[in-house]
């Protein structure tokens, strides 16, 4: 007797999905993509404006902006567990448990500014020198030095008004909303614009300020979007329930406390350290001198508005597969998370594509040396080349996050950064004379172990997991 066989899913029905599918994951995802492409355009313009003034004045800020990546980085990660559970409540129609979610994260942020006061007033100076060398000792060093330490301490003015955004923003991403953080960014990133027109060159009668101005306009920009977040989001309760009374009382239960500083301590330390990981990066190819830093500065600066196609798809995968896990559909949430996955690395590949067309002609409208643009431009070239591995990467990320498996994340992320990436550059770097450009290479293709680990990861489903049910 022939034994029957059981019907095996095709390789493309796992991997795509149908038109409401992708429907629904674009009315998600479109909106965070606009709104995080129009701050980095506006990013890539600022940087642009300041690069106007001068190499080491684009150089200093470039340095403070990576030092105060890592303080942005721990507000992601220590409101992301938060989030993970304020998916799985609205996924279960629970305000009241969005609600304490939310102001977990208040007490979170109010930490973490306190401690990026704390270590950029009192260590800034120092921080900064360990990205400055100069052979040649032609002064290069000490103007740089100016800038960025004046650039950083202005920009920490705009640490509050930063995380109370995210505190909001996130919290309405994770209910559904992606419509009005985008338009409050928009909003953002326009005044950032005008104001660094007017005060970085003193233009209709304004003083010329330029590297503070810079640092003024995002300040005052992060107050602009704020203010637009917390009005609108206050004045449309109804439309925003968990909203309702939230600071009637700052309580959050203690088990639920204890939960999410469980499930999200590991994201915080993992953001910190990733974020701490990248930073040493940057000072090991900086090692190769000032030019490499002006070239990593507008490399990473373009490859940022790049980037926002397939980081963006991690937020989504986040949202959906979060909210899908808090229904207890298991196989559902499988499902979404692989097709999420295919429509990632498709995204990154259009993206790879257009970005490498583009890399030899934005570098050429910044005012600086022949030598860093053709880095810049070789940066930008290994970067889109290895794109679709980022792009996996982070969609593998999400999905693990989304069933509160932190502790697998961040030996994933932070975990794979300081026993890889970071001992491999430092080895490269210091006991090699490749050029930094093969480095840089070397360094973003090791993420192939990385996917692996995600693929095997995913593949095992240890991410399924409903945690509020």
């Amino acid at each position: 007797m022939q034994r029957k066989q059981l019907p095996r899913r095709s390789i493309r029905s796992v991997l795509i999905g149908d038109r409401a599918f992708y429907a629904m994951v674009l009315a998600i995802v479109v909106p965070i993509i606009v709104q995080n492409a129009i701050t980095n355009f506006v990013n890539l313009l600022d940087n642009i404006m300041v690069g106007q003034v001068g190499t080491e004045q684009m150089s200093g800020v470039s340095i403070a902006n990576q030092l105060l990546f890592v303080f942005n980085l721990c507000v992601f990660g220590g409101i992301s567990g938060a989030g993970i559970f304020s998916a799985q409540f609205q996924g279960a129609n629970n305000q009241e448990g969005v609600r304490h979610c939310f102001r977990y994260k208040l007490y979170v942020c109010a930490i973490l500014i306190a401690g990026a006061l704390a270590v950029f007033l009192l260590g800034g100076k120092g921080l900064i020198m360990r990205y400055l060398h100069d052979e040649a000792n032609t002064g290069r060093v000490e103007v740089t030095l100016e800038h960025g330490l004046n650039y950083l301490h202005i920009m920490l003015l705009g640490t509050l008004p930063f995380a109370l955004t995210q505190v909001y923003a996130g919290t309405l991403r994770e209910t559904g909303e992606t419509k009005l953080p985008m338009f409050a960014g928009i909003a953002a990133v326009f005044v950032n614009l005008a104001f660094n027109w007017l005060l970085i060159f003193g233009h209709l009668g304004f003083p010329r300020m330029g590297v503070a101005g810079a640092a003024i306009a995002t300040v005052i920009s992060r107050y602009v979007e704020l203010v637009i977040v917390m009005i609108y989001t206050h004045k449309n309760a109804g439309r925003y329930p968990f909203v309702k009374g939230v600071y009637a009382s700052l309580r959050v239960p203690g088990q639920l406390a204890r939960d999410i500083t469980i499930k999200g301590l590991p994201l915080l330390v993992n953001e910190g350290l990733w974020s701490m990981g990248m930073a040493v990066l940057s000072q090991c190819y900086s090692v190769r001198g000032l030019d490499v830093v002006a070239a990593m500065n507008i490399s990473s600066t373009i490859s940022n508005l790049f980037a926002v196609t397939f980081l963006s798809m991690g937020s989504a995968t986040a949202i959906i597969v979060g909210q899908t896990l808090g229904s207890n559909d298991m196989e559902g949430a499988k499902a979404q998370a692989w097709k999420l996955m295919a429509f990632s690395i498709f995204v990154s590949v259009i993206t790879l594509t257009v970005m490498n067309l583009v890399a030899p002609l934005i570098p050429r409208v910044y005012r600086t040396t022949e030598e860093v643009r053709a880095l810049a431009t070789s940066f930008l070239r290994v970067y889109a080349l290895c794109m679709p591995l980022f792009s996996f990467c982070n969609c593998a990320y999400f999905t693990l996050r989304s069933g509160g498996k932190t502790l697998v994340t961040f030996l994933f992320d932070s975990g794979y950064t300081w026993v890889i990436a970071v001992p491999l550059a430092w080895c490269l770097v210091h006991l090699t004379a490749l050029p930094v450009v093969t480095v840089y290479l070397l360094v973003q293709l090791a993420d192939f172990i990385k996917c692996v680990f995600g693929f095997m990861l995913m593949k095992k489903g240890v991410w399924l997991n409903n945690m509020v049910g």
